[in-house]
């Protein structure tokens, strides 16, 4: 059974815990998901969706025990981890919150059908972080998406689209920036860079326009979004307006209103993301001025 515990309410000898580790520091855990791992007999750390900066892992590490690092196949294929948890405590170390990501609802839903008891400690999400830390209204936002590498030679365009139905809507768009160039989520991560992401972008706005005419159009729904595509392409890649996230919610926070043909001159940090603007308000365009 999936629950949602205090850090005052006992936990069990046995199951599985999703813990939210927040976005990047530990002083910036919950108190009831720092007290979930430290009371957990097995402590695994999901490292292919987000990463924490490696010194302030291993004060985590000090702080609660031993952290054991897993990868796209044990969460996704989780019968060792439902092994351990039929005899032991077993936490799930998330960066962020655990539930953001589909994977790790599919996870809960695949315990819940295992008989294990599944615990949540929700963290801080960079989806929520974001928004605010850098003044455009959270209401605003419409789907947000991630931005990847081109593996082999494979360009998605689902990316680009996304922002381009957005933007047709008036919505900003938050794009989070991949972290493994080989879209296997098996180790050997290289988090995106913005002159990275650049270079996506720009392999991605060429395929579409490329198979724009060959997009289905028999619903309303399909319909609109050739429409997005091709109001997107009309304008310049390189003008558009976007804001560069680094590091959010660590010591090295930072963040840039620039446009996609300046991220080539960001370093960025870490961690990146991008916030896509759409029409801002009075209040966004003043709140934005401070990161020019």
């Amino acid at each position: 059974m999936t629950a949602e515990h205090s850090v005052t309410t006992p936990l069990p000898d046995t199951g599985l815990m999703l813990v939210g580790m927040g976005p990047g520091r530990l002083s910036g855990m919950s108190l009831e998901a720092l007290n979930a791992a430290k009371t957990a007999d097995v402590r695994r750390y999901e490292a292919y969706t987000a990463l924490w900066p490696q010194a302030e892992l291993d004060a985590l590490e000090a702080e609660v025990g031993a952290i054991e690092k897993v990868m796209r196949p044990e969460v996704e294929l989780p019968e060792a981890l439902f092994e351990l948890a039929r005899t032991s405590l077993v936490a799930l170390l998330v960066v962020g919150d655990p539930l953001q990501a589909t994977t790790h609802v599919d996870l809960q839903l695949q315990a819940d059908e295992a008989g294990l008891e599944c615990l949540v400690f929700h963290g801080v999400s960079i989806t929520t972080l974001v928004t605010g830390a850098i003044g455009l209204s959270n209401y605003k936002f419409g789907r947000q998406t991630t931005l990847t590498y081109p593996y082999g030679g494979w360009v998605a365009t689902s990316p680009l689209e996304v922002i381009a139905a957005n933007m047709h809507q008036n919505l900003h768009t938050l794009a989070l920036l991949d972290l493994d160039p080989t879209g296997e989520g098996i180790g050997h991560q290289l988090p995106m860079k913005p002159q990275d992401a650049v270079v996506s972008l720009r392999l991605m706005w060429e395929k579409l326009a490329e198979a724009i005419e060959e997009m289905p159009q028999e619903t309303a729904l399909q319909s609109m979004r050739v429409e997005a595509c091709e109001a997107l392409l009309s304008g310049d890649l390189d003008s558009m307006n976007v804001v560069l996230c680094s590091d959010m919610g660590t010591e090295d926070e930072s963040i840039v209103a620039t446009t996609v043909g300046q991220l080539e001159g960001q370093t960025g940090g870490r961690l990146n993301s991008l916030v896509f603007q759409s029409k801002a308000s009075e209040v966004e365009e003043k709140a934005l001025l401070r990161w020019r």
